[in-house]
């Protein structure tokens, strides 16, 4: 009896992830706009690597080619997984988004804003689902895999469900995938467990980003205060449920993403937590 209990108590303490799990703790450099813009290319990277990071997402390359930003990825032994890129390229500069993507050497290309009108709707909803079928069929034959960011506008009522599931139905899981960043999916009021499980297979990169305790949700606008980014495992999310989900439903590649003025020093923090359970 002893024995069993010793056990399940070992069993509920272990790490969210087992060892064979994809768990590199990676950062969205976004979250480093400001030192970008201020300190330079090359201080920044710098700090990345002091963290410890050695996956990255990109949001641009700051003033430099892809073949001189990559080059400075490569100094430091950044790998470079993911990039964001522009609604706008995709639908009117697509060529030259796969070929940015091919130099950068990604893995994943993806987008984080649907341009719309006050309120995302179902004309719009269809534009960027064809939109995103065609960069995915031609990012696909690079070995490039599309994705889109869902931001939370995207769960405006539909039918009987929502234009997020529109959106699901309406691209080509051959050629378009999805990140979840979790603060987008908490804030509308929405549960990413849930919606882990319902699009099992098709999410594949996650953004870690937490939410201050006490601020409201149930909100499409797509935007809060950056200040509500918080440290990992201090605001609202339950991560233990989230990951498992996560390690469960295909998830490949996780980033910190975190818009606040002290990502500085939250980043440290966050990676501390994660870096607790089970990620490196």
């Amino acid at each position: 009896m002893r024995l069993t209990s010793l056990f399940l108590a070992l069993a509920l303490a272990a790490p969210i992830f087992a060892a064979d799990a994809p768990n590199a703790a990676g950062l969205q450099l976004y979250s480093l706009r400001s030192q970008f813009k201020l300190r330079g290319v090359a201080w920044t990277l710098d700090r990345v690597k002091e963290f410890g990071i050695k996956e990255v997402e990109l949001a641009g390359t700051h003033d430099l080619t892809a073949e001189q930003f990559k080059a400075e990825l490569d100094k430091r032994g950044l790998k470079p997984v993911s990039s964001h890129f522009p609604y706008d390229r995709y639908k009117n500069d697509l060529d030259n988004v796969v070929k940015e993507a091919k130099t950068l050497g990604l893995q994943y290309a993806g987008c984080a804003w649907i341009n719309h009108k006050d309120a995302f709707d179902e004309t719009e909803c269809r534009e960027a689902a064809a939109v995103f079928n065609k960069a995915g069929e031609a990012l696909a034959k690079e070995g490039i895999t599309m994705f889109y960011h869902a931001h939370g506008f995207e769960f405006e009522p539909f039918g009987e469900g929502t234009l997020f599931d529109l959106f699901m139905q309406e691209t080509k899981p051959e050629f378009v995938s999805v990140q979840m960043d979790v603060l987008w999916i908490v804030f509308p009021g929405q549960d990413p467990a849930k919606l882990l499980e319902k699009y099992s297979g098709r999410w594949k990169l996650m953004h870690l980003k937490d939410l201050k305790k006490g601020v409201a949700t149930g909100f499409l606008t797509g935007k809060t205060d950056v200040e509500n980014d918080v440290a990992l495992g201090t605001g609202q999310m339950d991560w233990t449920t989230i990951l498992a989900a996560a390690r469960k439903n295909g998830i490949r590649h996780y980033f910190i993403e975190d818009e606040s003025s002290t990502s500085m020093d939250q980043i440290p923090n966050s990676l501390k937590f994660l870096r607790a359970n089970g990620f490196e």
